[in-house]
């Protein structure tokens, strides 16, 4: 039987695609992560340029610099998960610590010319980091067969069937390349026991029942999360005459993504064959992605700036592998050789995110301090999976279309210098990406920090929080009553930055 397994690891399966509107949203979000300072102000950069982070929002702001600058940030990360489901609440928080930020700039200045600057930067960023960990507990009247029955419906029985000769593993994998993918869960949940044909000796057969008695079962699942979507922004920039800025970027991004599901269910009437089932999947996810970034910022006058900034689509290129695994106590004997070692390969696909576009206004007070404003504007309504002809992909496009709508965003930070120190403080708003703001609420933040300013080089510490409520499903199909999410997220930032 090892020999089997080994021999379709190997196998690429053409599965139909389980790829949908929640996969855009992840990847169309961007949090404020970067340096201590940008973070302490809750990343209002867009009219003032002058921070290695902040030339994300708007490239010219490296011409900003006056001198060559490095700058390496990082960030203590605390998150905090609260989920109601059926009115029981599961709490899940952790922490952990890593570089978030590494960049530099070069500066180069003209006496003979218009243009009185050039500005060649390099950064790397986390825009997203991944790791998460979720409980959802609760006593539901909606089992996971359910979720089995939904995907089974309408599937011709014969079809399901192992054949002669074949292995439970092989014939898992064969359906998920022959049939797709909800043919593959009808397998699953029939030899995992959970459903029946309701004509079994009929290979025509479409009509499914469920073989658990219950009016409520008690549900439990864990989703643990890893990855990131990591950011090098490569940034030229220059500065004309004394009151204006341009700059250009490229953005290159690195993404990896691992989510692993625990589901168990319990709590069947005492007439019932299945009394526990346990249904694990894990995903994983790994691809590139590439933007471009246009912007300016000019200065009105000694203490008015204004900027704007046009942020492209993000054209991901991704490739996903799952697997999963089910038990109960009527399923068939051999169900255990389905693992996560009998993996189904996804082809390529392509996220496109939509663009953006920044305006901001700042007021710079001399050497005292500044006020920031910055508002952002996305149509996730121009959301995309790729490619548009695949059947799913087209049904996904088209829940995007009608269910997302346009998100605004407003930063506002300011800072106040006291000699060398710098405090600062920010607040952050960023709208539901759905039009109901209903299944995604409206997320949250506020934002403290403080530096201090030795000459050549700076210190800053930031404290950065977020709020956000967001429903959740446990699977896709089935199981229709979310569970209520509060999300809750801290950063606690230390940045170094040395001026040459």
């Amino acid at each position: 039987m090892k020999k089997q397994i080994t021999f379709f690891l190997g196998l690429v399966c053409t599965l139909a695609s389980a790829q949908n509107m929640n996969d855009v949203l992840q990847y169309s979000q961007e949090n404020v992560i970067g340096t201590a300072r940008y973070q302490g102000m809750s990343g209002a950069f867009g009219a003032l340029g002058g921070d290695m982070s902040a030339i994300a929002v708007n490239p010219a702001g490296a011409a900003v610099f006056n001198h060559h600058q490095f700058t390496a940030t990082l960030s203590l990360y605390y998150k905090k998960n609260n989920a109601t489901y059926f009115n029981r609440n599961s709490e899940l928080d952790e922490n952990y610590l890593e570089i978030n930020q590494i960049g530099g700039v070069m500066v180069f200045k003209s006496n003979n010319s218009n243009w009185r600057k050039l500005a060649i930067a390099a950064n790397y960023g986390i825009v997203q980091n991944f790791d998460n960990n979720i409980s959802i507990s609760g006593i539901s009247n909606q089992g996971i067969d359910q979720y089995f029955l939904a995907y089974a419906q309408g599937t011709p029985f014969g079809p399901l069937l192992i054949q002669d000769g074949e292995y439970i593993e092989e014939a898992y994998l064969d359906i998920g390349e022959k049939l797709g993918f909800a043919d593959q869960q009808a397998f699953l949940g029939y030899y995992g026991g959970l459903i029946d044909p309701v004509d079994e000796s009929n290979d025509n057969n479409i009509d499914y029942v469920s073989t658990a008695d219950y009016s409520t079962v008690t549900q439990n699942f864990l989703q643990n999360t890893t990855g990131y979507n990591n950011k090098f922004t490569l940034n030229l920039a220059s500065q004309y005459q004394e009151n204006l800025y341009v700059g250009a970027a490229i953005n290159i991004h690195s993404i990896l993504y691992d989510k692993y599901t625990e589901f168990t269910e319990i709590g069947y009437d005492t007439s019932s064959q299945i009394q526990r089932t346990t249904f694990d999947n894990f995903l994983h996810t790994e691809g590139s992605a590439f933007s471009f970034t246009l912007g300016a910022i000019a200065k009105l006058n000694d203490n008015i700036r204004i900027g704007g900034s046009y942020q492209s689509p993000t054209w991901y290129q991704l490739t996903d592998d799952t697997s999963q695994r089910i038990s109960s106590d009527i399923a068939a004997d051999d169900i255990n050789f389905i693992n996560f070692k009998v993996v189904n390969l996804f082809e390529k696909y392509t996220i496109k995110t939509p663009s953006k576009v920044t305006g901001s206004l700042a007021v710079v007070f001399g050497k005292d301090g500044l006020l920031s404003f910055d508002y952002g504007f996305q149509d996730m309504r121009d959301a995309e999976l790729r490619p548009t002809n695949d059947a799913s992909f087209s049904m996904s496009n088209t829940a995007i279309a009608n269910q997302l709508g346009t998100v605004t965003t407003y930063r506002l930070g300011g800072e106040y210098r006291i000699d060398e120190v710098s405090l600062r403080g920010g607040y952050r708003y960023e709208q539901s990406p759905y039009a109901n703001g209903n299944i995604i609420g409206d997320l949250n933040g506020y934002s403290l920090g403080i530096g201090y300013n030795f000459g050549p080089s700076r210190l800053d510490l930031a404290f950065n929080t977020t709020e956000q409520d967001a429903d959740k499903q446990l699977f896709d199909a089935g199981l229709t009553t979310p569970a209520r999410i509060n999300h809750k997220q801290t950063n606690v930032t230390l940045g170094y930055t040395v001026n040459f």
